[in-house]
């Protein structure tokens, strides 16, 4: 196995050469240098690197030639070219080819060569993760009773369920809508020592109040008009076994007393019925609400709060978990694939980048629902960044691709100009979205101080304000 080093430095000037080192060392990185395209090529042939950074007028082969080895042979090495003033055409000639990006010198900023260089090693790093996922086709060791996830936060997750699965103890799950509160109850129920018995799920929320009582305790035959038998509710079904009450925070306070009851004194009463039973189930609920601050609403009863709240769970939202949007998404590939009968078994680099990149209100559910929709649409065996909604790809992203033809009638200045203004203006205006119209938080996201973010938003003519008054619409 190659030992992988963060960068060969290719280049026979040694003050340029000195640069990169002293940055390499400033920022830890580890590095090797050439003199030569011949060293370079036998370099890459002996050693992994995660960035090349190549002289366009090397020595022996030139900076060209050692990229089109690279991308001939499939070595997975980014390279970003170094370029003078007179050679910057060959230099956009080599991104076409494949090159990452380039570099003009003199270097004015270090700060902006050192993000660059940042950029292309989080490349490097992700289209190896592509690659092992490829491979390993979303490796079954991530699963977890049907959970998907390798990240520290969803480790933890898995550590509490292993801790509480087997007590009797009623856990609260809390966590964003789609974050996977159900399947979190199901494992714990798996790993219980009732997994052989009922896991009855009911969602509170998706049952009207006037029948709701009746699907949770039953009823008795003649209790209301329609009771022509009698009925089991869903407690006395789930009996031996546990009862998932998803949305509690949706049970009008009448049923919540009797909610109260069951984890009192274990029974329930049937509509109707002059008697109460006793049912041995135990108990799981889920909310999205803050339950907290329903109670001090007077929505939620305090002690019925406190019995559900015996051990408390909550569920990362996606953006927090953002290691696990590659083995989900190629999970999510390989399903809908299978199910629409396409191959379907890949996805480019700028279309992962864009997901990990995107804040996912809806969380898996959301990230599930864009995926089949990307297979619906792809026409090879790769989704691209083509093939994701508008909404993950940001307004830049269509302002590149649609407005090149309308760009020729300009000169290459005039169209530049155009094209990073409404590049700036797109890339404003979905920052501060995101930032729900906080300047100070999108400057620090941006990299900037926040005067200098306040001089661009101005100079753009992006009004903070009016990004904040959509967020609330």
């Amino acid at each position: 196995m190659f030992k992988e080093t963060n960068l060969l430095i290719v280049d026979d000037d040694p003050s340029i050469t000195k640069v990169f080192e002293r940055l390499a060392k400033e920022r830890r990185w580890t590095y090797t240098t050439a003199k030569s395209g011949t060293d370079a090529i036998e370099l890459l042939n002996r050693q992994v690197f995660e960035v090349a950074l190549v002289d366009i007028k090397i020595p022996g082969y030139t900076g060209i030639q050692i990229l089109e080895y690279i991308k001939r042979n499939s070595i997975p090495t980014e390279v970003i070219m170094i370029t003078g003033v007179g050679t910057i055409e060959s230099a956009v000639h080599a991104i076409k080819e494949g090159a990452y990006n380039y570099l003009t010198k003199p270097f004015d900023d270090i700060e902006k060569v050192a993000v660059l260089i940042d950029k292309a090693m989080e490349r490097y790093r992700l289209m190896m993760q592509i690659k092992n996922l490829e491979r390993q086709q979303a490796d079954r060791c991530t699963y977890y009773e049907g959970i998907i996830g390798r990240s520290r936060k969803m480790a933890e997750v898995f550590s509490i369920i292993d801790s509480v699965a087997q007590t009797s103890s009623t856990i609260l799950v809390t966590g964003e809508s789609g974050t996977g509160k159900e399947m979190v109850a199901r494992a714990i129920h798996n790993r219980s020592n009732r997994k052989n018995k009922s896991f009855v799920v009911i969602n509170c929320a998706a049952i009207p109040e006037q029948l709701l009582e009746s699907e949770l305790f039953g009823h008795k035959r003649g209790s209301f008009t329609g009771a022509i038998a009698d009925k089991k509710g869903l407690f006395e079904e789930g009996d031996g076994g546990t009862v998932f009450l998803d949305e509690v925070g949706e049970i009008p306070p009448s049923i919540q007393v009797k909610l109260l009851r069951i984890l009192q004194e274990g029974e329930i009463r049937p509509v109707g019925d002059v008697s109460a039973h006793h049912v041995d189930v135990r108990l799981l609920a889920a909310t999205n609400q803050d339950l907290v601050q329903a109670v001090k609403e007077g929505r939620f009863r305090e002690d019925l709060y406190y019995r559900l709240n015996v051990i408390s769970l909550t569920l990362p939202p996606l953006r927090d978990r953002n290691d696990d949007i590659p083995i989900l998404t190629y999970h999510f590939l390989e399903k809908y694939s299978a199910k629409m009968g396409k191959k379907v078994d890949k996805i480019a680099i700028d279309a992962l980048q864009a997901l990990q990149s995107y804040t996912w209100v809806g969380n898996v559910r959301e990230l599930e629902n864009v995926i089949e929709r990307a297979v619906v649409l792809a026409t090879g065996d790769t989704i691209t960044a083509r093939d994701l909604p508008a909404r993950i790809l940001g307004e830049s992203f269509y302002l590149l691709e649609e407005s090149g033809s309308d760009l020729t009638q300009f000169s290459y200045r005039e169209a530049k100009d155009k094209m990073l203004a409404s590049f700036n203006r797109a890339y404003l205006k979905s920052l501060l979205k995101m930032a729900s119209g906080n300047i100070s938080f999108a400057a620090e996201k941006a990299g900037m101080d926040r005067s200098n973010f306040k001089k661009l938003l101005k100079k753009y003519g992006v009004d903070a304000a009016d990004i904040e008054g959509m967020e609330g619409k």
